[in-house]
């Protein structure tokens, strides 16, 4: 089976719910060599539209939960071989979480993953989180960065006010501290309405930028 057929195979099986299907296919694409940060990818596809089936009445919620149990099998199988390859050992404190009103997290969960498997310290609060839990969390943990995610365009006036309130609290401490916003609707107007430093609506490129801010001039 050609690279290409493999990713749409994946694709198709965690849209059809297939878990052994899914799983088998893999664990071929592993020991094939594939990227695993490829197979993540088309992984993403996959759920992304299973919940566009939901959206449809096509599915109902079992069939979005059988898809997570899926993704989260998927994710276990390929986070060693990311482990294994990465070469960096870049350290970083990252607040990390799907800002009110959105529960959506698997981008989240990916960028969680690959942060970890490049040295950083990863403190996920989780989906549908309130800004002044953000804004609790601060004190104690002293993120190097604060990551919001968000994937509804609804929630953008909440990661407005929450990174408002992250930059009050993290200035007010005489800290500037650099906020990420990731989401795959998200762009550069975006960013600037919510006021964040930076976007990104990839994950490994998130890592990258991670890694350079932690880095310093």
């Amino acid at each position: 089976m050609k690279s290409d057929d493999r990713r749409a195979a994946l694709i198709a099986h965690i849209v059809d719910l297939d878990e052994d299907e899914a799983l088998a296919l893999v664990r071929q694409r592993i020991a094939a060599g594939d990227d695993p940060l490829e197979i993540m990818e088309d992984a993403r596809q996959g759920m992304q539209r299973v919940g566009k089936r939901y959206e449809q009445g096509l599915y109902y919620i079992a069939g979005l939960i059988m898809a997570g149990e899926i993704f989260r099998e998927l994710m276990e199988l390929v986070q060693p071989v990311v482990e294994a390859q990465v070469t960096g050992h870049a350290s970083g404190c990252i607040l990390l979480g799907t800002v009110q009103g959105d529960i959506h997290d698997i981008g989240k969960n990916i960028v969680n993953m690959l942060l970890r498997c490049h040295g950083f310290t990863v403190h996920d609060l989780g989906v549908d989180v309130p800004p002044s839990q953000f804004i609790a969390r601060i004190p104690d943990i002293q993120p190097d960065i604060v990551g919001l995610s968000g994937l509804l365009t609804s929630t953008y006036a909440t990661m407005r006010e929450t990174v408002a309130l992250v930059r009050a609290e993290t200035q007010h401490a005489g800290r500037h501290v650099p906020i990420i916003i990731g989401g795959g609707q998200l762009d550069e107007q975006v960013c600037q309405y919510v006021g964040a430093d930076y976007w990104t609506d990839d994950a490994m490129e998130g890592v990258r930028l991670c890694q350079r801010l932690v880095a310093g001039p």
